[in-house]
Order: C-alpha cells, then sequence, then structure tokens
C-alpha cells in the first residue's frame, strides 16, 4: 500500500510540474502581437492562466511533501493525519487563489468569505462541528487509523477519519460471538467524540491489552497441575509471537491464573493474559489447542464437566 500511494504520488508530480510548464507557456504566449485583437480579454486570460498555474503549483508541492512523509517511517494513523493535512491545506490554498481570481483584491476576497463564513456557519452547524472535532482528532490523538476502538456501543477497527465522519470496520456485533471483523462498516460523525467517551483498545505505547478465558473443572483436580499447563501454554504462545521482545519487557506481559466457583457449582480455572486487540479470538484459540491435550492426557489429574453435569 505504502509503495503504491508512492508511485501515485509520483506520477501526480508529474502531471502538475507539466501542467504547469503549459501554463506558463500559454501565460507568455499571451503577450504575442498576434493577440493584440484580443485586448480586451487578454487581462482576464492572463489572471485566469496565472491562478491555474498556482493552482498547479501548489498541488505539485503538496504531493511533493506527501511523498517525503510517505519515505519516512511513521506510524500509519499518524502518516495518514499528515497527509489529510497537507491535502487540506493544499485545498485551502488554492481556494484562497480562486477567490482573489474572482475579486479584485485580496481585502475584497476576506471580507467576502467572512460573510459568506457567517452564513454557512448557521446553515451548517453539524458538519463544521464535525470539522472541528477532526482538527481535535489530529492534535489529540484520540485515535488512529488502524485502532480498535469503542464509541457510543460501535466497536471496530478505524480504517478512515474523514473531515466529517470516521469509517470503522466493525467487530463483534449482532451476529457475532467474539471479537472478529463481521464484515460491517460503520461511519459515525466526528462530533460524536465531543460528547461521548472514546475506549481505544490499541496504541504503540500500550500494544496489548489483557483478556481471560475460563475452563471448568472439577474440585478434585490437581491446582497446580492445571496452573502449570495454562500457564506454559500461555507463555509458548507469546515467545512464539513476539521473539522480538526482550525478557524484560516480557516479563512485564507475564499471564496469571487464578481459580473462582461459577454458578453451576463447578471450578473454573482462568486465564489471564494479555493479547493484542486484533488477535483476542486466534491467541484464545491458541492458547486452547495447546493445553487441552496436555490436561485431557492427565485424567487422574484434571477432571472436567461431563455427561448430565456438564
Amino acid at each position: 500500500m505504502k509503495f503504491k500511494n508512492k508511485e501515485q504520488n509520483k506520477r501526480w508530480i508529474v502531471i502538475y510540474a507539466i501542467l504547469a510548464v503549459i501554463l506558463l507557456a500559454v501565460y507568455y504566449l499571451l503577450n504575442l502581437e498576434i493577440l493584440d485583437s484580443w485586448d480586451k480579454y487578454i487581462p482576464f486570460l492572463k489572471k485566469f492562466t496565472l491562478s491555474l498555474i498556482l493552482i498547479s503549483i501548489i498541488f505539485m508541492i503538496s504531493k511533493i511533501i506527501g511523498r517525503v512523509v510517505n519515505s519516512q517511517n511513521h506510524l500509519e494513523g499518524d502518516r495518514y493525519n499528515l497527509l489529510r493535512i497537507i491535502r487540506f491545506i493544499s485545498i485551502v490554498l488554492s481556494l484562497i487563489v480562486v477567490t482573489s481570481f474572482l475579486f479584485q483584491n485580496l481585502l475584497a476576497a476576506a471580507a467576502t468569505l467572512g460573510l459568506f463564513s457567517l452564513i454557512l456557519g448557521f446553515a451548517l452547524q453539524a458538519p463544521i462541528t464535525s470539522f472541528i472535532a477532526w482538527i481535535y482528532l489530529i492534535f489529540r490523538r484520540s485515535y488512529l487509523v488502524g485502532d480498535r476502538i469503542q464509541i457510543k456501543g460501535f466497536r471496530g477497527d478505524v480504517v478512515e477519519i474523514s473531515y466529517l465522519d470516521t469509517s470503522i470496520l466493525e467487530c463483534s456485533g449482532d451476529y457475532l460471538g467474539n471479537d472478529r471483523k463481521s464484515g460491517r462498516t460503520i461511519r459515525f460523525p466526528n462530533s460524536l467524540i465531543l460528547k461521548e467517551e472514546i475506549t481505544n483498545y490499541s496504541g504503540p505505547d500500550v500494544p496489548f491489552i489483557w483478556n481471560e478465558t475460563p475452563l471448568q473443572i472439577a474440585f478434585t483436580s490437581d491446582l497446580q497441575f492445571v496452573e502449570d499447563c495454562l500457564l506454559k501454554a500461555s507463555l509458548d504462545d507469546f515467545k512464539e509471537r513476539y521473539p522480538q521482545l526482550d525478557s524484560q519487557k516480557r516479563d512485564a506481559w507475564k499471564p496469571a491464573v487464578y481459580f473462582r466457583i461459577n454458578t453451576y457449582a463447578w471450578m473454573e480455572a482462568v486465564i489471564s493474559y494479555p493479547v493484542e486487540p486484533l488477535d483476542t479470538t486466534g491467541r484464545r484459540n491458541r492458547i486452547l489447542r495447546a493445553a487441552l491435550p496436555v490436561l485431557n492426557s492427565a485424567p487422574d489429574k484434571v477432571k472436567f464437566p461431563e455427561g448430565s453435569l456438564r
């Protein structure tokens, strides 16, 4: 995806550069004596051509800066936000150029824009609030593209943060009992973040959240044996998935086992372990696949609910 963006930026840089050169040539061709019969239209054409040249240069520079941003080792969410800001600034500068073309001077343009903005402020309160919330998101970094979040009952992975709304790929939802993606896209206005609590399950500083999986066992089971099996399954999977973590960082995310009595009068052995938000279901399955064969192979030490008592 990153390589594709670089190629697209390169293509647009070339297009805008060629367009600027062509328009510059047209601007100077308008000074030729052969066009003297068009004296009445020449000033307008010159100003129009100059405006297009400036707009081409603005977008060319924005693509160059975007190419530089894509070449840096930014987080995906940070890169996305930077590119959005660059695009927004280029659009604003282009609008200023267009307004200057339509009016005789910048003072008149500013006055007109101010009056126009005041009218729009009353008519478009909701979109303007969402746009302000987007600016808040950029600086506050409440969530980034790729994060798993929950807001007002919606939970999913952020795939787009536009100027007015946010799109997430829903996980869990009405038809699933786990954290797998449901396939549905949820869009909500950015203004929602100014009124609702946001839960962010992801982030570079805290890459893991804690999850737990219970197993029902009999009171006569060997609790130490059960604890050792569950801990080993969790630790082995963690080491395999994150070999790059040194022992000190790994110690900060050690799993734990505790026991409790459930409502059916059986004991529960609960393994609590760290997991990346997008891997909750997969990690639980891997731990169970590793632990259950060992537990089942020792029926004298571990007894599970069975028959009518299950």
